[in-house]
């Protein structure tokens, strides 16, 4: 009887425990943070907390391992017959080299419901997250930044809406038919029971998408505003304003004829200053994107103005008419395009106003336009938007996917590339052309892509799609907000000294063209292997004081009157102890932010060089910051569509040439 009671409750033991086992390691309150918890409850609670500097972090990195064929210092020239040129199922493949044949066409695997469950998720389906964990005091150093505490709020809002549409997810064809549009049109004037009329913009704007209104200023008063409206988070009264255009043909209080006045809101700060135009105030004395904020011409006198009998008014009072691109009663063509600096608006095809964005009002949250007023809409057109690629049917996915890192495996470069979590355009123009260097191919170079997170939750399900299909993305836990561009920084330098072990780490722009082989020679030439800051290097520099500049910096974020030697930021590289050295500054809270992320580089050299590090400053003026200059190994400001014009002249001709 007793024997069979032992029996009973050892084999009870054996079947329990291993459940009890699990519920424990599940839901036991340890002190290093679990891929678990970061996934699930309050997955951005750590961000608020003090966390010890020294406190151990996860290295999920070093569970990815996989061998990878020795280096070939023929992998290294893009004119080596095995380089792979991958086009885009939407280009024509004719304008590429055919003699690199080498891409294979696979089709995507499917994906496994499983991966739904971030608890049933293989390490290697989680790399997407291995920057996340070591980002945990950036409470810690966020002081100075604008929007600091913000972009981790509304971070932590973006992720559990994210986690809870995984969630959800009953099966992976649930997100078929989502992908964003490349242009959104409503060809009718219906308004809203609010008096406006709306057209959402799913996946929010990117560098050359453009807004066309086609519409009549009523005959009551033709005053009418344009928004582009960006989504009010939890805890916001208001949704941010990105930009207002506001056309008052009779005036206002400072105008007496008619007027266009921008301005931006956000709920932190409330309404900004007006640019107007036109108007004698010197903000608009600067230019946006070299063109003027106000056209010399609007509210000059017509009779001086050839070609603009269009708008043109009858003389009152023997005075003559002003030219004013908007009329009452006269059909106009309004666009707004978005642009690096600010957003431009052209009537009937005239460039009028220019409009330079506002911190914390980042076009790409940019959600809805909103048309009210006075006005008679035709119809209204959002286009060049921001598209993401049905990844299950794309040919040449297996092509285009990221090398893991093997545990143990030192890499000679790391290229870090900033990104917003929208561009998709630009991430793939980057995969199909310089990231097809047989260097990055075979991992002696890797190449990863760091993207805080959106406010708009189908960016972010698009995003996380991305990262888990090509192993290239570090989603890091932010939100995106040009002032913490630094944060970025730091991310690679986390990146490439925890995660992994990189010799050299370079910083890039995902609109810049990389020549990888001279870039990885370059510095391998010079044979420095401590200290080095290489790149365009600024040494006669000094902050903008003008407080309406997009690089502003106040006497208190920096009181001298010059920087510290820095290099622009589209393309530089930094030795593993530079990067080491603002690791362990991070942890401990010494390290200094600044909003300008190049310039702050420039800072912590210059912090280390006074603290007894030997500092090498190495310019090259093949890094070219504002376009394309033949012969370059860096050229800034290209477009997807140059991009991949670029490498396929590259390849054919060996030549660094440009194409415009």
């Amino acid at each position: 009887m007793w024997t069979t009671k032992q029996l009973c409750i050892a084999v009870l033991i054996t079947f329990f425990s291993p459940l009890i086992v699990r519920h424990l390691i599940l839901n036991s309150p340890i002190s290093g943070t679990s891929r678990y918890q970061i996934l699930h409850a309050n997955p951005l609670a750590w961000l608020s907390n003090r966390v010890d500097a020294d406190a151990p972090t996860a290295n999920p990195a070093n569970a990815q391992v996989v061998s990878l064929p020795a280096d070939d210092s023929s992998s290294l020239d893009p004119s080596n017959s095995s380089t792979r040129v991958v086009s885009s199922p939407a280009d024509d493949s004719s304008s590429l080299d055919p003699r690199n044949s080498s891409a294979r066409v696979v089709s995507s695997p499917a994906d496994d419901s499983s991966n739904l469950d971030p608890r049933n998720s293989s390490t290697e389906r989680l790399h997407w997250l291995n920057t996340w964990n070591h980002m945990k005091q950036l409470t810690n150093v966020s002081t100075g930044l604008p929007h600091a505490t913000k972009a981790i709020k509304d971070a932590r809002t973006a992720w559990e809406n994210l986690m809870a549409t995984v969630q959800n997810a009953t099966s992976p064809g649930i997100e078929k038919g989502r992908l964003c549009p490349y242009s959104v049109r409503r060809m009718d004037a219906s308004k809203s029971a609010g008096g406006h009329f709306t057209m959402d913009i799913p996946c929010g704007l990117v560098v050359g998408s453009s807004i066309t209104v086609i519409g009549t200023p009523g005959s009551l008063s033709g005053n009418f505003w344009i928004d582009l409206v960006g989504t009010a988070l939890p805890g916001e009264p208001e949704e941010p304003i990105v930009l207002r255009y506001g056309v008052r043909l009779t005036g206002d209080k400072l105008a007496q004829g008619p007027v266009i006045v921008q301005n931006a809101f956000t709920a932190s700060n409330g309404w900004g200053f007006e640019d107007r135009c036109p108007s004698g105030h010197s903000n608009n004395a600067t230019q946006v994107d070299d063109l003027e904020r106000c056209n010399s011409m609007v509210g000059r006198e017509e009779k001086s103005i050839k070609n603009s009998t269009h708008h043109a008014g009858p003389k009152q009072g023997g005075k003559p008419s002003t030219y004013f691109p908007f009329k009452q009663g006269y059909l106009a063509i309004t666009t707004l395009r978005i642009a690096l600096e600010g957003i431009h608006m052209t009537v009937d095809g005239k460039h009028i106003t220019s409009f330079a964005y506002r911190a914390g009002s980042e076009p790409w949250f940019g959600t809805q336009v909103r048309i009210s007023g006075d006005f008679k809409l035709a119809s209204a057109i959002a286009s060049g938007l921001p598209t993401s690629e049905d990844l299950e049917n794309s040919l040449d996915l297996d092509m285009l996917k990221s090398s893991p890192i093997p545990d143990g495996k030192d890499l000679d470069l790391l290229i870090g590339i900033f990104s917003t979590a929208n561009n998709f355009k630009r991430r793939m123009a980057i995969r199909r052309t310089w990231m097809q260097y047989d260097a990055v191919r075979n991992g002696t170079v890797a190449v990863r892509f760091f993207v805080g997170l959106h406010t708009n939750l189908m960016v972010n399900k698009e995003l996380r799609n991305e990262a888990r299909k090509y192993g290239d993305i570090q989603v890091l836990p932010f939100v995106d907000y040009y002032s913490l561009i630094t944060w970025k920084t730091l991310a690679i330098c986390i990146y490439g000294t925890n995660a992994v072990s990189a010799k050299y780490l370079m910083k890039t722009d995902d609109d810049a063209f990389v020549r990888v082989h001279e870039i990885y020679s370059s510095v391998k030439q010079l044979n420095v292997s401590n200290g080095l800051l290489y790149g365009r290097i600024n040494s006669d520099s000094g902050p903008h004081r003008n407080s309406e500049s997009k690089w502003y910096i106040s006497p208190e974020e920096w009181p001298e009157e010059r920087y510290p030697p820095w290099a622009h930021g589209p393309g530089y590289v930094v030795s593993e102890d530079i990067a080491k050295t603002i690791n362990i500054w991070y942890k401990t809270s010494r390290l200094k932010m600044f909003k300008l992320e190049d310039v702050a580089m420039g800072i912590w050299v210059d912090e280390m060089k006074k603290g007894g590090l030997p500092v090498r400053y190495e310019t090259d003026t093949r890094i070219h910051t504002d376009g394309c200059k033949e012969g370059y190994i860096v050229a800034h400001y290209q477009q997807p569509r140059n991009m991949l014009c670029i490498w396929e002249t590259l390849l054919r001709t060996n030549q660094a040439m440009c194409c415009n």
